[in-house]
């Protein structure tokens, strides 16, 4: 069986295995990718070719001289021949502007996090304890 077609992107990744007709892939399309390689975790695919990653990083506090975690949200473009699903793990790459927010490109899915949705459900559970508990205050 024949592998499709696919462009050299310019850095090594494993092309798609579906072939797509979406100009704005990197691999099918004319869409060049530049500049910074990440790594996150789908957290949204509700919009239409359209993906939330989420990452996280250090930021350094010179005050204290130490660094405290941050997340970073990005919206991305999700090619149909990738078409990442929501906890999987992707490899993104910066692009020409697609949109007024989307700037990058997801060119590999790695694979599914290992405890997501678990994490993705807690967080949802704190969220609406935190609403009981101000309720509960504002109801005294």
């Amino acid at each position: 069986m024949k592998k499709p077609q696919s462009r050299n992107i310019g850095i090594v990744v494993e092309g798609p295995k579906q072939k797509c007709a979406d100009v704005k892939c990197p691999f099918h399309g004319n869409l060049s990718v530049r500049g910074r390689q990440l790594t996150g975790t789908v957290t949204s695919t509700k919009m239409r070719k359209t993906a939330v990653i989420e990452f996280k990083r250090l930021h350094f506090l010179p005050k204290y001289e130490r660094y405290e975690k941050r997340m970073t949200k990005l919206k991305v473009h999700n090619p149909e021949c990738i078409n990442a699903q929501y906890g999987d793990i992707v490899k993104i790459m910066e692009c020409r502007p697609l949109s007024k927010t989307k700037n990058f490109v997801i060119v590999q899915s790695l694979g599914q996090e290992k405890g997501f949705k678990e994490r993705m459900e807690a967080r949802q559970a704190s969220k609406v304890a935190d609403k009981e508990k101000e309720e509960a205050k504002e109801a005294q």
